[in-house]
């Protein structure tokens, strides 16, 4: 199926990079608004380029349009190709505003396309493995969950001097503004969201915690750096979700059940590891050697070992992933998708799912302007 890239910047190198692991998938040509941008990308890259928007979407060859675009720009750019007969698949999150997302549903129902969002975490192979557990019983009930999208200090890195592999800037300045809830909190509620089911309410609270992070940042609006929710699921589970720019790099994921718990490590890993402790079952010995520690120290020791024995793939994977730390197959959404049309099926992160995300991630960023608990108005 052909496909073409709106959107040739940081971002757009980590979908080239994982884009041979499916064969499915052809790109038709990229776009991006920077003539010098867009030059760049397709010297680097050896692919063809559109003179326009207007022409891509002309391209009668091109099923599914990829909106890399800023985020402000999502809303336009879905809007005019699902007007233009194409199928989208859109970086997170599909608008600023969640009326704006709601159109953009509406408009891809009306026309019998689909729109499908990033991130394709939410797909991994550490995915399918946490799946796999919570299916065979292995930790009972899931009751309470642990999701932390904590990205470092970033601001105090040399961010100014990061680039793609083609070249591209990482937009340090833009994503201050944007925060790090939309950025990032997707990463953590696609899974929450597939594993769980709906939300039901939530209770956040964000902020600005650091406003100066370093220079020209004191000539930018600045987006909230730190939010956390407490998520109330339709299904009965409960799950704390913090994302951050300060604390230390933590992207780990806790559930626990009443026989058990399940951790994983880091979900911006495709195959991260995961470790699965059962009520009852023999400890490890470096855990039982930490707690006679502590026990004879009569003090706490803060670094333990992951709780429970590390499952095991069940195959090697030859997938082509970016460096660490976002380490995801980026294009297997898309493939995801494509495969979806071609079935005449709606896909897993798309139409009403797809917003119901959307208007999560939107809730935490703008907690601090929203009635607390907030009750969540979309549903699939």
């Amino acid at each position: 199926m052909d496909i073409a890239i709106v959107g040739t910047g940081f971002v757009a190198d980590y979908y080239m990079t994982t884009l041979p692991n499916h064969p499915g998938l052809r790109l038709a040509g990229v776009f991006d608004r920077s003539p010098a941008r867009l030059g760049q990308f397709r010297a680097f890259h050896k692919v063809r380029g559109y003179e326009s928007l207007a022409a891509l979407l002309a391209d009668p060859q091109v099923r599914i349009v990829v909106n890399l675009t800023t985020p402000e720009s999502h809303f336009e750019v879905s809007r005019a190709a699902l007007e233009a007969g194409k199928h989208v698949y859109c970086e997170k999150p599909l608008a600023m505003d969640l009326r704006d997302a709601a159109h953009l549903v509406d408009l891809a129902e009306q026309e019998g396309l689909t729109l499908a969002t990033a991130p394709a975490n939410g797909l991994s192979d550490a995915h399918q493995l946490v799946a796999a557990a919570l299916a065979e019983g292995r930790i009972g009930t899931p009751r309470l969950v642990y999701a932390e999208m904590e990205d470092g200090p970033v601001f105090r890195d040399k961010w100014a001097t990061w680039h793609s592999r083609s070249g591209a800037p990482w937009p340090g300045l833009h994503e201050f503004e944007i925060g790090c809830t939309l950025e990032h909190a997707g990463y953590a509620l696609s899974w929450l969201v597939s594993l769980f089911g709906a939300v039901e309410s939530l209770t956040a609270f964000s902020a600005v915690t650091f406003p100066d992070k370093g220079p020209e940042t004191e000539k930018i609006t600045m987006a909230p750096d730190f939010s956390v929710g407490c998520l109330s699921f339709r299904s009965g589970v409960v799950a704390r979700l913090t994302s951050g720019l300060a604390a230390p790099k933590d992207r780990s994921l806790t559930i626990l059940g009443d026989k058990g718990s399940i951790t994983v490590r880091d979900l911006w890993d495709n195959r991260s590891a995961v470790f699965v402790e059962e009520t009852g079952a023999p400890r490890k010995l470096g855990t039982r050697i930490v707690t006679r520690l502590e026990a004879k120290l009569g003090r706490f020791i803060s670094w333990k070992p992951t709780p429970g024995q590390r499952l095991p793939y069940p195959s090697a994977s030859r997938a082509a992933l970016p460096n660490f730390p976002s380490q995801i197959d980026f294009c297997r959404g898309i493939a995801a998708q494509a495969q979806a049309i071609e079935a005449g099926e709606q896909p897993f992160f798309a139409g009403r799912r797809a917003l119901h995300i959307t208007e999560l991630a939107l809730a935490l960023n703008n907690a601090n302007t929203l009635p607390q608990p907030y009750r969540i108005v979309t549903e699939f």
